[in-house]
């Protein structure tokens, strides 16, 4: 008996001695209450712990005794600490998980922009599918117009945009502006892009909507991204049908430096490919490129673009008013552009943008015997901060300068012999914050403010956005905005008093990604107040200019890409529909201008054939007609164009490694399309007003290219680009 007793109280000693056993218990569920299963639920420093299950409940011992710490974590969600008294008692915990905030991963303003990189999770074009658009020919304006949204003005080559004017969108390299961003051309006469695509890593086109930090500009932000330090020294030759180039790259650890020549001649080509444009010098030009990159502090990068553009044209065209004699119209054009921007972290939460851009254009214009010589002159300058202000929120500020100088002299035999010029300071600050209200919910407002030194006048225009992420797939975005743009030059040297257009943007947009596949559809509403109206356009009398127009556009966009589901195949499809009305210029009345088309619709496909190592593509255009004012009839804008078709075609060839032949023919069904008709101005002897066609220079164009690239290795695979 004494034994047994013995046993009883050697073992309550170990009992006494021994860790109290505490057992902690509880849920785990997000901020709506939402069970979260399968988060790890531990004491920090220990091995003690259980995973939630499906209800979001655990439990679970541990033998720490005294103040420890609760973890509980999971994928997606910050993981939640609570110190715990450990004394032996049970312990009911409610671990409620708050979401933790993926600015990269998680949902993104959509709504009126599409990015076109090759780094960005939303991915629409890159590079390489510029140049391999059948219908762009290289040119990135070209590409862009493939894209719902824009509209096929086969006479301008420029961006039209939801139913603005081309001058109403606005080009920027790295954040700064770029004036004169077309090379210049005669009436009726469609011109390009100054820049080439391999210039560029991404492109941000903003059909509406854009941000804050992006001002004098109606309906469209076009920003281009250059790139970043070479990859690697190496040199490139390009010989084409209509010119050819030389360009070379130098790669250090931290810095490159890029050269290049053009010489571009159509003279040799349109000697004998047949043209409807009656030539008497073929376009030509010089360009000269310079590209500088220094990385500076580990975390600096500075970046200096340079480009010079000399070109010429002369062309004949018939005079509706003068019995079919041909007037003579003679372009020179001397342009300089400089690009100096410098990005880096300055602190833990901020990163710095600045830089100054400035353009020299320079055009002489002779028509007949008439000269007109036109000088335009600007500068850029941007000071911008970003700031992570807290997980949740994102901050873009800054402030920004522009100044312009234009001026026109006119020698007119017979008649005024002047100059007139006019100068233009404006100011602007912007301001705009990100909310990341979730993973599923962003929102953001910007303020943007601008002073003219001309008007001496200032504006706000404030800008709003926000998207709502339904699945990992698919989100909704909605996006305001209020833009305004300065009167056109030659409207402002007339009446330097005409305050800037403006235009107000709503939108609606829907868009899902998954398996590279991109569906995207969007509805907006334009509203136009104070666009520039005048009795007639030779009209030189400043009361007759006046802010008195007005309109609005609205429509819906479509595009759908898929490089999935056929093998070595890429395509996409663009359909939008605008209905756009204005009163505003010479109108006499609210009506549709001549550059709408109701409808436009793009397919573009890209076949890689592996065993031919060719990549062959194909690009149909398809515009609705187009209104015009046909004086034969009553009414204001009462007649319409026939439809615009287009079916272009292009292949590449992988020679060598290293060695490239390209192929391209556009409307290879030579349709004889027509943009629009000149009507004479006065009737003829029967009462009838006589009219010419506006068509294109040439039934197709017809295009070849070889491009090598040459590097220390003596060979570079381009096939992968393919």
């Amino acid at each position: 008996m004494q034994c047994f007793k013995f046993i009883i109280l050697f073992v309550l000693a170990i009992a006494s001695n021994a860790k109290a056993q505490t057992v902690i218990s509880g849920k785990v569920t997000d901020n709506q209450g939402a069970a979260i299963p399968f988060a790890n639920v531990y004491i920090k420093g220990s091995f003690d712990g259980a995973n939630s299950k499906n209800d979001g409940s655990f439990s679970f011992q541990t033998s720490e005794t005294g103040q420890r710490t609760l973890m509980v974590s999971f994928i997606g969600f910050k993981t939640f600490e609570k110190t715990l008294e450990l004394n032996g008692q049970p312990i009911q915990v409610d671990a409620i998980l708050e979401e933790q905030i993926n600015k990269i991963d998680g949902v993104t303003i959509t709504a009126g922009a599409f990015e076109a990189s090759d780094i960005k999770k939303v991915t629409v074009l890159k590079p390489l599918d510029i140049v391999t658009t059948a219908s762009a020919a290289g040119d990135i304006m070209g590409a862009i117009n493939t894209l719902p949204g824009t509209a096929t003005v086969g006479e301008s080559g420029r961006l039209f945009v939801r139913g603005g004017e081309g001058y109403e969108t606005k080009v920027f390299i790295d954040g700064l502006e770029v004036r004169n961003a077309f090379g210049a051309t005669a009436p009726n006469v469609p011109t390009r892009g100054r820049f080439s695509p391999f210039l560029f890593k991404g492109t941000i086109f903003s059909t509406g909507g854009y941000s804050a930090e992006y001002g004098q500009a109606l309906s469209s932000a076009l920003v281009l991204n250059s790139n970043d330090i070479a990859e690697k020294t190496q040199a490139d030759i390009s010989v084409m049908t209509v010119g050819g180039d030389l360009a070379y790259t130098k790669k250090w650890e931290n810095s490159s430096i890029s050269g290049k020549v053009q010489y571009t001649d159509l003279r040799p080509y349109q000697d004998m490919i047949k043209q409807d444009f009656d030539w008497k010098e073929a376009p030509n030009g010089k360009v000269a490129e310079l590209v500088f990159r220094q990385k500076i502090n580990g975390t600096g990068l500075l970046k200096v673009y340079t480009n010079m553009d000399i070109s010429n044209l002369s062309i004949r065209q018939p005079n509706i008013n003068n019995g079919g004699a041909k007037d003579t119209v003679s372009i020179g054009n001397d342009y300089f552009y400089l690009n100096t921007s410098y990005k880096d972290i300055i602190a833990d939460r901020w990163s710095v943008r600045a830089g100054v851009s400035t353009t020299l254009n320079q055009e002489e214009i002779d028509f007949n015997t008439d000269e007109i010589e036109e000088d335009e002159k600007g500068v850029h300058a941007k000071l911008a901060f970003n700031w992570e202000a807290a997980e949740k929120v994102s901050v873009n500020m800054g402030a920004e300068f522009f100044a312009k100088k234009y001026t026109n002299k006119f020698n007119i035999i017979n008649g005024p012999n002047d100059a007139f010029d006019f100068k233009e300071n404006i100011t602007s600050t912007f301001v705009e914050t990100d909310y990341f209200a979730s993973n599923k919910f962003v929102v953001r407002t910007g303020l943007r403010l601008e002073h003219s030194s001309l008007l001496s006048q200032t504006w706000v225009n404030p800008r709003l956005a926000m998207s709502y992420k339904l699945t990992e797939k698919g989100q909704f975005s909605l996006a305001y905005g209020q833009y305004l743009q300065s009167a056109q030059n030659d409207y402002a040297l007339v009446n330097q008093n005409l305050k800037p257009e403006k235009a107000a943007h709503y939108i609606l947009n829907y868009q899902y990604i998954h398996n590279d596949r991109v569906f995207r559809v969007e509805t907006y509403f334009k509203k136009y107040d104070d666009l520039v109206k005048f009795i007639d356009e030779n009209d030189f009398n400043p009361n007759n200019y006046s802010n008195a127009g007005f309109g609005e556009a609205k429509g819906v966009d479509v595009f759908w890409r898929d490089s999935k589901t056929f093998e070595n195949t890429d395509y996409w499809i663009s359909y939008s529909y605008v209905d756009s009305k204005r009163d505003y210029r010479d109108f006499s009345s609210l009506a549709t201008p001549s550059f709408v088309s109701n409808h436009n619709f793009s397919f573009v496909a890209k076949h890689f054939v592996v065993p031919l190592r060719t990549q062959f593509g194909a690009t149909y255009n398809f515009a609705s007609s187009r209104p015009f004012h046909n004086p034969n009839k009553s009414g204001f804008q009462n007649d319409k164009t026939p439809t615009f078709h287009d079916l272009s075609l292009n292949a590449a060839f992988l020679i060598k490694p290293n060695i490239i032949l390209y192929m391209s023919s556009s409307n290879i069904f030579g349709r004889d399309n027509v943009f629009g008709y000149q009507y004479a101005g006065q009737a003829n002897a029967q009462g009838i007003y006589e009219r010419q066609e506006i068509g294109q220079g040439a039934k197709r164009f017809i295009f070849l290219a070889l491009f090598i690239t040459l590097t220390k290795d003596g060979q570079e695979n381009q096939l992968d680009n393919l």
